[in-house]
């Protein structure tokens, strides 16, 4: 593509979404993204209903974080992974698939077909705890998520998704 042409992707508006992998249960992990080279996402307390903690793992290095959403530090994730950051892995495994997130962690394991492989890998490189400071970004878009479930149902449009093409055709 060096002589200037665009590919079809490039012209288009349109990202491809890519289904999951097997149906997932939100009560637990919410929300997870594979985003701005982190696993991350959002894991409810399995405490107290009102917390939850936003726990992310670094592509390559695997350093990991875990905190509030009020910005305290996770307990559990003292020199390894906490069990919140065990359940994002699992519920990412489930939404993306094994392989894939593999592939965005840059997981070096052949045979790593589940969220328990994919972990002991990680774990076994001994990552150290990483820079928390995305954790705000990750809570905010969790949280513009869930102001859509709010929303009347509608068939109307809503101004800030108008950029989405209404139709499957792509215009060249």
């Amino acid at each position: 593509m060096g002589d200037g042409a665009l590919s079809v992707r490039e012209k288009s508006s349109t990202a491809r979404v890519v289904p999951s992998a097997r149906p997932r249960k939100l009560a637990k992990v919410p929300f997870v993204e594979l985003a701005d080279g982190r696993l991350q996402g959002v894991v409810s307390s399995g405490s107290d209903i009102g917390r939850v903690y936003v726990s992310s793992v670094a592509a390559g290095s695997y350093a990991y974080a875990c905190s509030t959403n009020n910005n305290r530090p996770c307990g559990g994730a003292r020199g390894s992974f906490c069990n919140h950051i065990r359940a994002l892995v699992g519920e990412a495994v489930l939404q993306y698939g094994a392989e894939r997130v593999g592939r965005y962690l840059k997981v070096d394991a052949e045979g790593a077909a589940d969220a328990h492989a994919l972990t002991s890998v990680m774990t076994g490189s001994r990552p150290g705890p990483g820079d928390g400071s995305a954790a705000a970004q990750v809570f905010s878009r969790f949280l513009r998520h869930l102001a859509y479930l709010e929303l009347p149902a509608s068939t109307g449009p809503l101004p800030e998704m108008q950029w989405f093409p209404t139709t499957g055709a792509v215009a060249a």
